[in-house]
């Protein structure tokens, strides 16, 4: 079942009708309405990401935040930091963030669906991210009222199309793709700046604040990483996807090329060999 928060009512708490750039990030303290549906809903993807972040900052400073909605999806998966920075964004813009769920995790899905995840089909961000998000948006955001905000920036604008597509009806903006340009440090500093702690995935090294950093869509690099900063994370996924071979056969999350032919690289295996190349000769 997916478990929603619908948009605040008259006694769901109180926002601001501004957000305070200057103070230290300190939620601000003028009340405001709730937001009224008759109105333009401006509603950010709000993935806990620095993008998404970053991106409602700019719908906030543009359209202020009576009509703000910061929606995210639930994965069961998430580093609890993340929550933490998505509570303490909603309390800076004086927005309490609508969280959607499914209510399984990523491997689940994988085992229900029996198709484990990868760089190019991810089942776990259809079922876990955009449905949910979708059956909100379909009960409580008109789409003739509702714009829709997503962070990516402008070094993914070739996602622009398919994301538009996809989440047709709706309208669709992209914030971080236009001008001034900002780069993910950049953001990272614009958050510190107004008092908020960026995600720690980020001072990890990860890229993205996803998946506790266990993201199926990453690449080798980012899994030897996780193996080299977090290796109990990287065995549990090693232990899911294991589990999922005995149950689908030889499949795995990531592939390799051999002789210019595909073949299934499970986890286990790329831990042997990175483990195997660490020895001292």
């Amino acid at each position: 079942m997916t478990e929603t928060t619908p948009p605040a009512t008259d006694g769901h708490g109180e926002r601001s009708a501004h957000i305070n750039l200057t103070a230290g990030g300190e939620p601000p303290a003028t009340p405001r309405r709730a937001p009224n549906l008759a109105d333009t809903l401006h509603v950010v993807q709000f993935s806990g990401g620095i993008g998404s972040w970053a991106a409602a900052m700019r719908v906030a400073e543009k359209h202020g935040t009576d009509n703000l909605i910061l929606l995210a999806a639930d994965t069961k998966a998430e580093d609890p930091d993340l929550w933490r920075f998505v509570a303490d964004a909603g309390a800076h813009f004086g927005v309490d963030p609508v969280i959607v769920a499914d209510g399984r995790a990523p491997w689940q899905v994988f085992a229900d669906q029996r198709f484990v995840g990868n760089s190019r089909i991810a089942p776990c961000s259809v079922h876990l991210k955009q449905k949910p998000c979708r059956r909100w948006l379909t009960e409580y955001a008109n789409p003739d009222r509702t714009v829709l905000y997503v962070g990516i920036d402008w070094s993914e604008q070739r996602r622009v199309p398919a994301i538009e597509r996809g989440w047709s009806p709706w309208t669709v903006r992209f914030p971080m793709c236009e001008p001034p340009y900002l780069s993910k440090d950049q953001m990272l500093e614009w958050a510190t700046a107004v008092g908020l702690t960026p995600p720690r995935l980020y001072a990890q090294g990860f890229s993205h604040n996803n998946c506790f950093g266990v993201c199926v869509r990453a690449g080798q690099r980012q899994w030897l990483h996780l193996l080299e900063v977090a290796p109990e994370r990287y065995l549990a996924a090693e232990a899911h996807e294991d589990e999922l071979r005995r149950l689908l056969g030889d499949v795995a999350i990531q592939k390799e090329r051999r002789a210019g032919v595909s073949y299934p690289l499970p986890l286990r295996e790329l831990r042997r060999r990175a483990q195997r190349d660490d020895k001292p000769a």
